[in-house]
């Protein structure tokens, strides 16, 4: 059984080290948010400031990850605004894995799943709009909309996500 909790297949210098496999999942996030090295935030959990952490070193499944921990211990005024981040990573996993191999059978079809979920994240996130917990909201919803429309303007045929130019989000 392949191992994708929080470790990226492909080990980075700026990685934190690998996690027993005997922990619990929750105790294998708090340990790797731990290890992120995270901002304390007397606002902030550092889950959520760990989720652009990860969001911005093109570690999308983990900052999927991470937020997920958050979410789904919580049902309060956040719960469709940590969704919406949750499901934008999801969509940037698809297209990450999409570019790294095009022609696999599939990871060659993932434009289809990133789209949606990219509509997904827009209705979640957008009543959140312009600003929530300190991300500029609007910019955030025009990301994933910019990407939708360039992949959906291509015919699903051109990924617009390239490694260089990776997106970035922050708090302010």
């Amino acid at each position: 059984m392949v191992q994708r909790y929080l470790v990226p297949h492909k080990a980075r210098q700026d990685s934190p080290p690998r996690l027993p496999r005997e922990m619990k999942k929750t105790d294998r996030i708090s340990a790797f948010v731990d290890a992120l090295g995270a901002e304390e935030d007397a606002v902030l959990d550092p889950r959520y400031t760990g989720f652009f952490t990860c969001f911005n070193t093109q570690r999308y499944y983990e900052a999927h990850d991470v937020l997920e921990d958050l979410w789904l211990k919580q049902r309060d005024e956040h719960y469709f605004f940590f969704k919406g981040l949750i499901q934008l990573a999801g969509a940037f996993v698809h297209l990450q894995k999409q570019a790294a191999r095009p022609e696999h059978p599939k990871d060659g079809r993932r434009l289809h799943p990133a789209v949606r979920l990219f509509e997904l994240s827009l209705a979640n996130l957008e009543r959140y709009r312009p600003r929530h917990l300190q991300l500029d909201v609007d910019a955030t919803c025009a990301l994933g909309a910019q990407f939708r429309d360039e992949i959906t303007a291509s015919e699903f045929t051109q990924n617009p996500w390239r490694p260089e130019r990776a997106p970035q989000l922050h708090l302010h």
